[in-house]
C-alpha cells in the first residue's frame, strides 16, 4: 500500500463529492504545478478497459515515451495534457482522482473508496528525474478513462468563461428542462449536478422551465450567476461548498427564505430547488 500526501494549504486538498468542473480545475492546477516540463520515462496502462477510443497500452506508451508535458488545459470536466506530439485526455467520471508525486488534488470523493492503494491505479506515468514521482489516475469504480487526442469539438463552451451570448445560443430553441440543458456537455461544458442546483437557486430560476423560454434578462442573470458561482466554489475549494449544499436533504429549507425545498428527478439527477423564489 502506498500513502499519498496532501496538497499544501495554498492549494488545499479537501473532501469533494465527485469531480465536477471545479474539481477538474484543481487537478489541472496540480498537473500544471508539478508535471510540466518533465520527461516521460515510462507509461503503465494495466487496465485495457480504461483506455478509450481504440487505444491500447503499446500505442499510448509509444506516443508519450520521451516526451514532456508542455501545457495543462481543461474544457469542462476534461483534463488535457499537451505534449509536442499528441494530447493526453483524462476523464474522471464519478470516482477518479489525480495524484502527482504522491500529492492528491482531492482527499476524498463520495460514492467511492478513498483508500490510498495502488490497486485502484488505472493508469500512471513515471516522470523524470527517475525515482522522483509519477502522475497517476486513481479510480476505484473505473468510471473515468484515458484518451489520446480526444475530440474537443464535441464539447460546448467552458462554463467558467461562459458569456451571455454563448449561453443564449446554448439555450435557444430548447424545450428540455433548464437544468438538463445546462448539464448537457455538448452545449455547456463542466456543469455538474451540485453546481447546477446552486446556480439555479442563486439565479432564482426553476430547473424544470424549458431552457428556450428564458428572456434576455434571465439569460444574462444566469450567465453572470454561473461564472460567479463557479469562481466562488474554486476559492472555497470545491463543488460541495455552495450555500444550498447543507439544505439538500429531506426536511431542508431554502437558506434564502426558509421555504421547504422540493426534491425532484430532472434528467435522471436528484434536484433540490425552492418553490417560492425559483420561477
Amino acid at each position: 500500500m502506498t500513502r499519498s500526501s496532501r496538497v499544501p494549504a495554498d492549494s488545499a486538498a479537501i473532501q469533494m463529492p465527485m469531480p465536477e468542473l471545479v474539481e477538474v480545475e484543481i487537478y489541472r492546477r496540480l498537473a500544471e504545478s508539478r508535471a510540466l516540463g518533465r520527461k516521460v520515462l515510462d507509461v503503465d496502462a494495466p487496465d485495457a478497459w480504461y483506455l478509450k477510443g481504440g487505444l491500447d497500452a503499446a500505442t499510448i506508451k509509444s506516443a508519450l515515451l520521451g516526451r514532456c508535458f508542455t501545457g495543462a488545459r481543461r474544457i469542462g470536466k476534461l483534463l488535457l495534457l499537451d505534449t509536442p506530439g499528441p494530447t493526453l485526455g483524462l476523464r474522471f467520471g464519478m470516482t477518479g482522482r489525480l495524484v502527482v508525486d504522491g500529492v492528491l488534488g482531492v482527499d476524498a470523493l463520495l460514492y467511492s473508496s478513498n483508500a490510498d492503494t495502488d490497486a485502484f491505479d488505472r493508469f500512471s506515468i513515471t516522470l523524470a528525474p527517475k525515482g522522483r514521482g509519477r502522475l497517476v489516475m486513481r479510480d476505484p469504480r473505473r468510471l473515468g478513462g484515458i484518451e489520446l487526442a480526444p475530440d474537443e469539438s464535441c464539447l460546448g463552451p467552458d462554463a467558467l468563461g461562459l458569456t451571455t451570448a454563448t449561453l443564449r445560443h446554448a439555450l435557444a430553441g430548447s424545450t428540455a428542462p433548464l437544468k438538463t440543458r445546462l448539464m448537457d456537455q455538448r452545449h455547456v461544458a463542466g456543469v455538474g449536478n451540485l453546481a447546477a442546483d446552486e446556480v439555479l437557486w442563486r439565479a432564482s430560476l426553476d430547473p424544470v422551465r424549458p431552457a428556450g423560454d428564458l428572456n434576455n434578462d434571465e439569460v444574462r442573470r444566469l450567465a453572470d450567476t454561473l461564472r460567479r458561482t463557479l469562481r466562488r466554489m474554486l476559492v472555497r475549494g470545491g463543488s460541495h461548498t455552495g450555500d444550498l449544499m447543507a439544505a439538500r436533504a429531506l426536511g431542508g429549507q431554502c437558506p434564502l427564505d426558509g421555504t421547504p425545498l422540493v426534491r425532484r428527478q430532472i434528467g435522471g439527477r436528484t434536484t433540490w430547488s425552492c418553490p417560492s423564489h425559483q420561477r
